[in-house]
């Protein structure tokens, strides 16, 4: 394997369920190859991606290095998975291994671990992030989230090797009534956050209130009505990072800052 070997001895962390299904990561995956800063963080001869916990399968890991190779095409990427019974045979350029936040020893310039932490409690979050940090590449990141069972609706921070830099949710705009019905895939470090006097709490109701007051604008369908709503509530004073091009997700992204639990 390229770079540091596997690291010896027991991975870090505990099994997860593995349940997955095929394009679950589709949102995340676009947003990453979209990210000039993950483009930047890659741009390195032969950049290392890992996709941490791909579960039961794996697909997902697969299609990441499928999307993200479009924008950096020499991308090697390792699958790693804490349970031996679900490693399985290279496929389509993609390697798996025995690994967990310890990362198997490896350097990766790009770490995915999606799901992961949804099974921990709130207080062994940052222990995790600290150890996927310090593993990282000079310059790498790390993508930390949750979603639904089929990626209708998603949920990540982006982590460098100081913290947590922003969060991000998206959603499918056909399948998603109000912003707020994101919360319960809120990550691991804010799901339990969303309760009056949390940031969190006060983001996702200024993000309801915006979207209701944008309703005019449904009868050009729910993107529209969506940027709208984000405008409305970067006006409000929210500090919205606000994509470039057109979209096909819904997405709400804010600094860490903003967010952080109290």
């Amino acid at each position: 394997m390229r770079g540091a070997g596997l690291a010896a001895g027991r991975p870090s962390g505990r099994i997860t369920r593995g349940t997955t299904n095929i394009n679950r990561l589709r949102r995340v995956d676009r947003a990453m190859a979209a990210d000039p800063r993950i483009r930047a963080a890659c741009d390195v001869p032969r950049p290392l991606a890992v996709d941490l916990g791909y579960g039961g399968r794996p697909d997902t890991a697969v299609e990441m290095a499928i999307r993200l190779r479009r924008v950096i095409p020499d991308l090697d990427l390792v699958g790693l998975e804490i349970d031996p019974a679900r490693i399985v045979e290279p496929r389509d350029g993609v390697r798996f291994a025995l690994g967990g936040f310890e990362l198997a020893g490896l350097r990766p310039h790009l770490v995915r671990a999606f799901n992961v932490l949804r099974q921990y409690d709130e207080d062994e979050v940052h222990a995790a992030w600290a150890q996927m940090r310090s593993a990282l590449a000079p310059g790498g990141l790390i993508v930390e989230g949750t979603c639904d069972e089929i990626g209708r609706r998603c949920c990540w921070i982006l982590l460098d090797g100081d913290g947590p830099i922003e969060l991000t949710l998206a959603w499918s705009p056909a399948h998603t009534r109000r912003p707020s019905e994101l919360a319960e895939r809120l990550p691991k470090a804010l799901i339990h956050r969303n309760v009056d006097g949390e940031a969190i709490h006060r983001l996702l109701e200024t993000a309801d209130q915006c979207w209701d007051r944008a309703a005019g604008r449904e009868v050009f369908g729910p993107r529209d009505r969506w940027r709208y709503a984000r405008d409305m509530l970067r006006d409000s004073g929210v500090d919205v990072r606000v994509p470039r091009g057109r979209l096909v997700d819904n997405l709400l992204t804010v600094p860490w800052g903003a967010v952080a639990p109290g």
